[in-house]
């Protein structure tokens, strides 16, 4: 005979935690909710500039460091540097239009204009800026990610045989070779779906398209 299932032995039934209608429940978001508005696009990035920096501050504590001794040495009534002064001879007895005066004046001004163009300008010109749908995240985008992307689009066009993209910041160029189909199809085809590729790289200012067909040529 069995054993009834309220004897020692049995298999006892666990409790069960039953959900009251009080309890938050999340809601399903709607389709009528708002979605966040994105913030504006960043800049282009800047660049840090290390070899530059270093080189330049390097040579100015040569310089400095170079001085500073010779001040020393003349305040201990010591000969200054002989460099300082064949330099300073040389500075007297040369005019202004000499031609090494003017070559150290050209080599200077040069320095300094380089300087001053690293300065002002951001630099990493292979990085394009993407939007920032939160403003504590900031990507970019390569130059050569964004055309492979626009190249292997390109591809999946009926008629495309070869696609030839060169991205750059303010516009991209597409060369495609088709070998059947209309050439004029083939390129309104391009500039829809590329259209569309090139929204969808999220970029803050999306470069320009320049589409280009042509037949393959004759071998031989």
């Amino acid at each position: 005979m069995s054993e009834p299932l309220g004897s020692e032995g049995s298999t006892r039934r666990l409790p069960v935690l039953e959900k009251t209608a009080e309890e938050d429940v999340p809601e399903p978001a709607t389709a009528t909710d708002p979605d966040p508005a994105p913030a504006p696009g960043s800049g282009r990035f800047w660049s840090a500039r290390r070899v530059p920096a270093a080189v330049v501050a390097l040579l100015l504590a040569a310089l400095a460091g170079v001085l500073l001794y010779d001040i020393a040495a003349v305040r201990a009534d010591r000969p200054p540097l002989r460099a300082r002064r064949e330099l300073a001879r040389q500075l007297a007895e040369r005019p202004l239009d000499d031609t090494w005066v003017l070559v150290g004046a050209g080599v200077a001004a040069a320095l300094g204009l380089w300087l001053i163009l690293l300065a002002v300008t951001p630099g990493l010109r292979d990085l394009l800026p993407m939007r920032r749908p939160h403003p504590e995240v900031r990507a970019g985008l390569h130059r050569g990610a964004a055309g492979l992307v626009l190249r292997d689009r390109a591809m999946e066009v009926a008629g495309v045989q070869s696609v030839h993209v060169r991205a750059r910041r303010r516009k991209a160029d597409v060369r495609a070779v088709s070998h059947f189909r209309d050439l004029d199809d083939v390129r309104t085809d391009l500039e829809a779906v590329l259209g569309g590729a090139v929204r969808g790289l999220g970029l803050t200012r999306p470069p320009k398209l320049s589409v280009r067909v042509r037949r393959p040529g004759r071998k031989g």
